[in-house]
């Protein structure tokens, strides 16, 4: 892979990453996972995507590597338990760091920090900002939530992008990465949304809990609720646990699986 991997060019690399280019690196992603996912024969949780284990070649065509953390599951079973949760801070889902059940969500979830990483051009976890600036996904929320998503963008830029375009992957970054799992889009419909074959979400006002997200399906019974420690919250909505709502009616997606 002659380009090297996605996080030295945001971060490291002298030249700036375009944002045609951008655009077609977050696709190609999206294109993997779902291959892994929903096309070979058995499903595939990657469990550590990051930028910097995303390779690219000399066409900055993107390629998913270091599967040493993957899983071989069943389609329509369930993932196993693994003793010891791994993955890299910053990109895991909450309810994989406490059941240690990785899934296709919990990949969404990291797909989803990799594209708001694309789109701002900052870590997802950077101690050396202000406490409301550490979480890259709670900042990117804040413009959002004001009507001005724009502002997160990466400002090496310098407005040289596609707004619409822009819009799009901020958008469709918050809500992979959101921290209730049954919120979160299938790798499917981000495609498709990235293509804008279908619409956007629209999502509430509120910034979501943190405090409280549920726990997938293949893992824990799904009224039940854990906090960040992995103890039992039932006083947390079965129905909208983040208090976070998108209008995901199946007339949007009803090509979706």
């Amino acid at each position: 892979m002659p380009n090297c991997s996605l996080d030295f060019h945001l971060f490291k690399a002298k030249n700036l990453l375009t944002w045609v280019i951008r655009y077609k690196i977050v696709q190609g992603l999206a294109s993997g996972l779902l291959y892994l996912h929903e096309e070979w024969e058995q499903c595939v949780p990657h469990r550590d995507i990051k930028s910097s284990n995303i390779m690219l070649d000399s066409n900055f065509n993107p390629k998913l590597g270091d599967f040493g953390l993957a899983q071989l599951v069943d389609h329509g079973k369930q993932p196993e338990t693994t003793r010891n949760v791994a993955g890299t801070r910053g990109y895991m889902a909450l309810e994989y760091v406490a059941t240690g059940k990785a899934c296709k969500e919990s990949d969404v979830y990291s797909f989803g920090v990799v594209a708001l990483e694309i789109a701002c051009g900052r870590k997802p976890v950077d101690l050396k900002l202000t406490s409301n600036q550490v979480s890259m996904v709670d900042w990117v929320w804040e413009p959002y939530a004001e009507g001005k998503v724009l502002e997160a963008a990466d400002p090496k830029l310098c407005g040289d992008f596609d707004d619409k375009q822009m819009e799009c992957l901020l958008v469709v970054g918050l809500w992979c990465a959101h921290k209730n799992y049954k919120i979160r889009p299938s790798i499917l419909q981000s495609m498709q949304m990235l293509r804008f074959e279908v619409p956007l979400p629209i999502p509430s006002p509120n910034m979501p809990m943190v405090e409280t997200y549920s726990a997938p399906p293949t893992s824990l019974p799904m009224h039940s609720c854990y906090s960040a420690t992995g103890r039992s919250n039932r006083d947390v909505s079965e129905t909208n646990p983040s208090g976070y709502d998108f209008n995901t009616n199946s007339s949007q997606f009803n090509t979706c699986t």
